[in-house]
């Protein structure tokens, strides 16, 4: 299994899907857009977007089966998985703030082998492969080897539709604020791990979000020298519903904030 050559590859595909996303943003009208479920919105763009992922992902690899967010192919549980958000930041496009992406994942066995994060108006791609490395257009990258809370800057996405522990969130929030150089809130959780793994962001929380939304994440931090982990501090980050990554030196502190918030939720 040549992980680099597919990653090659797979970067092509993530391109030219966002060449496509970056055309249509320029006469995208908001009539074209559907609610799929409470602020959670869907265009022909992320549709077309994903059959254009799917169609060249298959090509290069098709023993792969796949996850995707907009169920252009149905889900099979095979060895190797594509997991697929097109458009990560669909909201953010609709209202044409120019920060959104295509993320690719390729897990095995539930292990995320390759990640792919291209931030399509900054024309960055961010990619890394298992044992290989993290880089971003070209050049190695790694998380920020900062190890104090006070000289941090951190990334986080505020709920959106699950609040059953909003209160944890915001005492969580309320913390980093107050002790912390700031936060930021992007509104694309592949580009705030491709941010963490690069050095951008000390750190990145947040619950809610589904695999499509991390699985290239995970594997950016992890190869740029970062721990990633749920909120309990286990290794169920890509299905479990929340996660946090931040680098060896931070993550310590950083995550016993988060962990003492939400246990008592």
């Amino acid at each position: 299994m040549d992980l680099k050559l597919i990653c090659e590859q797979a970067c092509l595909v993530a391109k030219a899907a966002g060449s496509f996303i970056k055309e249509e943003r320029q006469h995208f009208h908001v009539d074209a857009v559907a609610v799929k479920s409470f602020n959670q919105l869907v265009s022909y763009v992320d549709k077309t977007a994903e059959e254009q992922l799917v169609s060249g992902l298959s090509a290069i690899f098709p023993e792969a089966g796949f996850i995707t967010e907009e169920e252009t192919i149905g889900s099979e549980s095979k060895e190797w998985m594509w997991v697929i958000d097109p458009l990560d930041g669909t909201t953010n496009f609709i209202h044409d703030i120019p920060v959104y992406s295509v993320s690719i994942g390729l897990i095995h066995h539930h292990k995320v082998m390759m990640g792919i994060v291209y931030e399509v108006n900054k024309d960055e791609m961010f990619y890394a492969w298992h044992g290989g490395g993290a880089y971003l257009n070209g050049n190695p990258i790694s998380v920020k080897l900062n190890s104090e809370l006070g000289k941090s800057l951190l990334a986080t996405g505020f709920p959106y539709y699950n609040y059953e522990q909003m209160d944890a969130y915001l005492q969580t929030l309320k913390y980093f604020m107050q002790h912390t150089q700031g936060m930021r809130r992007m509104g694309s959780a592949a580009i705030d791990l491709a941010y963490t793994a690069c050095g951008r962001f000390d750190a990145f929380f947040e619950y809610g979000l589904s695999p499509w939304d991390v699985a290239a994440g995970i594997c950016l931090i992890e190869e740029a020298g970062g721990i990633i982990s749920d909120f309990e501090g286990g290794n169920n980050a890509l299905f479990g519903k929340s996660i946090m990554g931040a680098s060896a030196a931070l993550y310590p502190t950083f995550s016993d904030i988060i962990k003492e918030n939400f246990s008592r939720s």
